[in-house]
């Protein structure tokens, strides 16, 4: 598994390193090439190319020093530059950022693979992320995901169908009974339904309703 680790930290990137060479992650038989800015990681990724050997997985930090010669300015661009010619590595950010409004700017317009906010790191923790990454599978880190289920809320319960349904299921109505009331099939509200309370982190629709109530959504 050929992995690139950037981060403008040297101690920074030998942990990262040290906690993917431990006994339990050796089975993956990890390669490192280590890079401490954006020029460093560029000219990586184009050795990489060159010797037509890409990365696995790339773990960057959001705040890098630029390159502005290839306008990568941060992270991010990495992120999205790494993506553009290497579509087959999977990409975890890592960033000391806890700003709602900025992780989920990450998560949604960058898209990495992964995403871990600094203070969630543990050798366990990343040897997590990069498994599941590397499975197909989206990793956040629990600060990560707080953030993100944090927008989403605002994002969902701003549509008006969404507080409706929300209203209606508080009153007592059944889901059978929505369509009646609300323009929408059963199958659309039962869907809009289960993404609430996937955001909400609820199981169940009496739940859902305490969740809206208690956040002043409703």
């Amino acid at each position: 598994m050929n992995i690139l680790v950037v981060d403008d930290h040297p101690m920074t990137v030998e942990g990262y390193i040290n906690a993917l060479a431990g006994d339990s992650f050796a089975s993956n038989k990890p390669h490192f090439t280590k890079a401490h800015n954006c020029e460093e990681a560029y000219f990586a990724i184009t050795k990489s190319i060159a010797a037509k050997q890409s990365f696995d997985i790339a773990i960057v930090d959001k705040g890098l020093p630029a390159y502005e010669e290839k306008s990568i300015f941060s992270g991010s661009n990495l992120v999205l530059y790494i993506k553009e010619v290497m579509p087959n590595c999977k990409t975890i950010m890592i960033t000391a950022h806890t700003e709602i409004i900025i992780v989920y700017d990450i998560a949604k317009k960058v898209r990495p693979e992964g995403l871990i906010i600094k203070n969630d790191i543990t050798p366990e923790k990343l040897q997590e992320a990069v498994s599941d990454v590397m499975q197909g599978k989206q990793y956040q880190s629990p600060t990560a995901k707080k953030c993100i289920n944090e927008i989403w809320k605002k994002e969902l319960m701003v549509e008006d169908y969404n507080r409706q349904i929300i209203f209606y299921l508080s009153k007592g109505f059944k889901i059978k009974e929505l369509d009646g009331v609300i323009c929408l099939t059963t199958s659309a509200i039962q869907k809009r339904i289960l993404r609430m309370k996937k955001v909400f982190d609820v199981t169940d629709d009496s739940g859902l309703v305490k969740e809206a109530i208690k956040q002043g959504f409703i």
